[in-house]
């Protein structure tokens, strides 16, 4: 199975379970985990087994037909109830990616339009919404791929931040889908991969997933951003995103801002990917976006054999930043290339 094919997330046979690649364990042990019960499901989101904006939409819309089956009652008012209680619940695991609150109220807002049904048939209908949700992130995948490979040329050099590939959607991915579908149609592409501390997720996954393409590629510490574009080796920037504010500014991995900064500096493109379902129109600019604050001796202990850093000392970790959409070039959707408010 190519990398592109890669299921990150699916039912187990029976559909009691929800199996997930463990992200964390990436690229050095691919293990699937089956997940049967809210908290490993929490969990999994929060230590990101699973990750990716659009991927969590996915997993938790999964999730919740998992745990729409441990519910025993018949009544619909009471299962109602077990599903918002299910549904804040995971959606606590991150804040700041629309996509996870964005799937569970699809998925609880399914089950208030069936209250003349039966729970089984709830339960059917739920699982049939589930899937389309995944359906329509491979679509939506393919769209956005599509369109960004308008944006470049043969020979480009990219500049990634994170991972935005299969990984952290269902096909494609949204950042890395134009690299994977323009090599995919004989394109020479060179990706340039910041490793993104302190996760590393550019080091771990997007390496993992261009390398198993077979995509020319370049891994780059993270404070080496600038010289690289300073070489000229760059031709755009392409970065997912978490959640896009309507006036268009962004939040991604921690991190971009500052590409994007250099980015104007350099006069190189900036570009951002996303769905359309990672557009918050309730939300007005990028100021009333919740920044994640994970666990802050991350920085110091995280992939590390022993600790990196003196106990006494203190660590910020914020998990994203937030681009101001002055410093983006275009966002692109599914729907085609924005420029300014969306």
């Amino acid at each position: 199975m190519s990398k592109t094919e890669l299921v990150n997330v699916r039912f187990s046979d029976d559909g009691k379970a929800v199996i997930i690649i463990d992200q964390t364990l990436l690229p050095n042990e691919t293990k699937y985990l089956t997940l049967e019960t809210a908290q490993e499901m929490f969990e999994a989101i929060y230590s990101l087994r699973v990750r990716g904006a659009p991927a969590i939409g996915i997993f938790a819309s999964f999730a919740l037909c998992v745990l729409a089956k441990q519910i025993k009652t018949g009544d619909y008012e009471t299962f109602l109830i077990e599903i918002e209680k299910y549904s804040t619940y995971l959606s606590s695991s991150r804040p700041t990616a629309v996509n996870l609150e964005t799937q569970l109220k699809r998925m609880t807002d399914t089950v208030k339009s069936l209250s003349n049904k039966t729970v089984p048939a709830i339960i059917e209908t739920m699982t049939n919404e589930a899937v389309d949700i995944y359906n329509e992130d491979v679509k939506m995948c393919l769209a956005i791929s599509e369109h960004g490979l308008a944006l470049i040329k043969d020979g480009f050099g990219i500049m990634t931040q994170c991972n935005a590939g299969p990984l952290a959607t269902s096909k494609y991915g949204t950042g890395l889908g134009p690299i994977i579908l323009g090599h995919e149609r004989g394109m020479k592409l060179h990706a340039y991969i910041n490793e993104t501390r302190p996760l590393l997720q550019g080091a771990r996954l997007t390496s993992y997933e261009l390398c198993g393409l077979g995509i020319d590629c370049t891994l780059i510490c993270d404070n080496m951003a600038s010289i690289v574009m300073s070489e000229g080796k760059i031709n755009a920037v392409f970065t997912g995103c978490d959640r896009i504010a309507a006036n268009g500014d962004v939040a991604n991995k921690v991190g971009t801002s500052g590409l994007a900064i250099l980015a104007k500096y350099y006069n190189i493109p900036f570009y951002v990917f996303g769905p359309s379902t990672t557009i918050d129109k309730n939300c007005p600019t990028g100021a009333g976006i919740e920044i994640e604050l994970r666990k802050p001796d991350e920085i110091k202990e995280m992939f590390y054999v022993k600790q990196m850093a003196p106990d006494k000392v203190k660590c910020y970790n914020p998990a994203f930043d937030v681009t101001p959409n002055e410093l983006i070039t275009a966002i692109i959707t599914e729907n085609g290339k924005f420029m300014g408010n969306l």
